[in-house]
C-alpha cells in the first residue's frame, strides 16, 4: 500500500521524477489499474535482476503488462473526409467502444499481442514505454505491421515522423531490442499537465498521480484509456 504521498511543488518543478519517486508512482499506478481495469492485464512491477558486485535493490525495476490485445479499429472507415461527419457520435460512445473492442475481437482477422514495460530512463528522468508485438505463434511484428493496429492519428504521426515518434533500442533491463515511444518533451507536457492537477490543492500534487496523469496521454497512442476515477483515487491506497 502507499501512504503519506510525496507532493510536488509545481512552481520549482522541472517535469521530472526520481528513480525512488518512480518506484512509488509505479506502485500506485499498479493499484490503482488493477481496481478500475479488471478487463484487462494487469501492471506488475518486476525487480531488476541482481547485477554482479550491486546488491539487490526492490526499488530497481520496471511496470510490465503482457499479452494485450489492443482495441480493433478496423471495422470504422476512417477516411479522411468522413471524420467530420463521425465526430459527435465517435466521441460520445468512444469509452464504451473501446471496452468492448478489448474484450469482444473480430476473428476474422488475426489477433496479435503486445507486451508494454514502463522503465525508469535514468538520462531523461521519465517514464519510457517500450513495447513489443507478435503474433499468436510467437512472430514478431515490424512497424508496418504495428501501425495497422493503432488507433489513425497515431498511424499518421507514425508514418509522418517514423523513428522520432517511435524508436527501437535495447531495453535498458532485457538488453533487447524493444521499440520505445520516444521520451522527448515529456517533461513539459508532464508539467503542464501537473500545473492544472495542482490548482486544486495549494500544497501541489502528489507524486503517485504521476503514472496516471503519463499514461493518460501515453495510453492513446495505442488506444488504451484509463478511467477517470483513476485520476481522483490518488491518497485512497
Amino acid at each position: 500500500m502507499v501512504s503519506n504521498p510525496a507532493m510536488i511543488n509545481i512552481s520549482s518543478w522541472d517535469g521530472t521524477l526520481s528513480a525512488a519517486e518512480f518506484y512509488v508512482a509505479s506502485c500506485a499506478f499498479s493499484e490503482l489499474w488493477k481496481k478500475f481495469n479488471l478487463a484487462l492485464p494487469q501492471w506488475s512491477w518486476i525487480p531488476s535482476s541482481k547485477r554482479p558486485g550491486i546488491p539487490f535493490n526492490h526499488v530497481e525495476g520496471y511496470l510490465s503488462m503482457e499479452n494485450v490485445i489492443l482495441p480493433s479499429f478496423e471495422q470504422e472507415d476512417y477516411h479522411e473526409e468522413d471524420l467530420m461527419e463521425k465526430e459527435e457520435h465517435s466521441c460520445s460512445n468512444v469509452d464504451e467502444f473501446i471496452d468492448d473492442a478489448i474484450l469482444v475481437q473480430n476473428y476474422c482477422h488475426e489477433v496479435n499481442y503486445y507486451d508494454f514495460h514502463i522503465v525508469y530512463s535514468t538520462s531523461y528522468r521519465v517514464p519510457v514505454l517500450y513495447f513489443r508485438a507478435y503474433r499468436n505463434d510467437g512472430q514478431t511484428l515490424l512497424l508496418d505491421k504495428i501501425e495497422k493496429d493503432i488507433p489513425p492519428n497515431s498511424a499518421k504521426l507514425l508514418t509522418n515522423s517514423k523513428w522520432t515518434f517511435i524508436t527501437q533500442e535495447e531495453h535498458p533491463q532485457l538488453n533487447r531490442p524493444w521499440y520505445t515511444l520516444h521520451p522527448c518533451g515529456t517533461t513539459d507536457w508532464m508539467k503542464l499537465l501537473l500545473t492544472n492537477e495542482a490548482s486544486v490543492g495549494q500544497d501541489g500534487v502528489a507524486s503517485e498521480k504521476y503514472l496516471v496523469s503519463w499514461f493518460s496521454v501515453v495510453g492513446q497512442v495505442f488506444g488504451l484509456k484509463i478511467p477517470f476515477e483513476m485520476l481522483g483515487n490518488i491518497g485512497t491506497l
